[in-house]
């Protein structure tokens, strides 16, 4: 993808690695050798100011790792994180807010907490109004500040945990599975003022979901991640409308349709190798339906010759070359 004058993260080979070795004692007298999980393997996206681009796959792809990579919580392996803004206003929503929020304290002192460490200078008069303010922002009362967080309910309590990161006055959010541990109806409310705050205050989403149907109504562009590598990345609009890559279209089989509630759907077949010792070549073979010899020899790219870098995928590039 193009890199424009406004973009305000690039991500460039971005790796990292972990030890999952045996302790050395063991592998002395096993004879075992050093073994490393390679979590996120060579991963590139530009986001441009104001836009949200969601990551989704399956649990283990090394979503949620790169959420991790940059807000700085993990130190890079390898590759380059450019972000191009104050890195006191990227903060990150997590996908458990009860498990995000302080139990001990009051709803108004845990929003509170950013004010105090980012904004030193202001009175403790200027706290609770702010406070007040973005409890409102985000559609629960002032008097909601004295409770705790076990006091609401699920959905409730991400509002909690979407204004403590707003008292920071972001200007890029990360956001891990923000709605996966919420009912429909609860999801639906949460993303909707999520959207509606994106408007109202310019802000930019890195959004990390395994939930095709939420992601197309939150994001921008859509980065479809697999086994630590990024196989396609589109617009939106254009991955729905035209997937590239086979795992792409097997992940929009799994969305139901109302319209067409018994159609035939492929089904997924296999489970996701080991990122420790992955297959040789395209990482997806083992599970493709359409996968050739060239695909279990060597590793696919995202090339520009071969939709614009929009996918790696040995099948779409011999579909054809440039847009499509």
């Amino acid at each position: 993808m193009t890199i424009r004058s406004n973009a305000i993260l690039e991500v460039d080979g971005l790796e990292r690695r972990f030890d999952v070795s045996a302790p050395w004692l063991n592998r002395l007298i096993e004879r075992k050798p050093r073994r490393t999980l390679r979590a996120v393997d060579g991963v590139d996206f530009v986001i441009q100011r104001g836009q949200t681009l969601a990551l989704v796959g399956e649990s283990g792809c090394g979503k949620s790792t790169i959420a991790k990579l940059v807000t700085g919580l993990h130190p890079p392996s390898g590759g380059a994180i450019r972000f191009h803004g104050d890195r006191d206003r990227l903060q990150m929503i997590f996908q458990d807010p009860f498990a995000s929020l302080n139990p001990r304290w009051r709803v108004g002192r845990i929003i509170a907490e950013p004010l105090r460490t980012l904004r030193p200078g202001m009175d403790g008069a200027e706290v609770s109004a702010r406070v007040d303010e973005l409890l409102r922002t985000v559609g629960l009362s002032p008097a909601d500040g004295l409770k705790f967080p076990h006091e609401f309910s699920g959905g409730q309590r991400q509002r909690i945990s979407i204004a403590r990161a707003l008292a920071g006055e972001p200007e890029f959010l990360v956001c891990d599975e923000p709605t996966s541990a919420l009912d429909v109806s609860v999801q639906a409310q949460v993303l909707n003022l999520m959207k509606r705050l994106q408007k109202e205050m310019g802000l930019t989403y890195l959004f990390i979901s395994h939930d095709l149907s939420v992601v197309r109504h939150m994001a921008d562009v859509i980065a479809v991640m697999y086994l630590g590598r990024i196989v396609e990345i589109q617009r939106t609009k254009d991955l729905f409308a035209n997937p590239l890559h086979p795992y792409t279209r097997l992940l929009l089989e799994t969305i139901p349709d109302l319209e067409a509630p018994q159609r035939d759907r492929a089904p997924m077949a296999g489970e996701v190798p080991s990122p420790v010792s992955p297959p040789a070549g395209c990482s997806f073979h083992p599970r493709c339906p359409i996968a050739f010899d060239r695909c279990r020899q060597e590793r696919p790219q995202r090339r520009a010759a071969v939709h614009d870098r929009r996918v790696a995928c040995f099948a779409a590039e011999e579909e054809g070359h440039g847009d499509v």
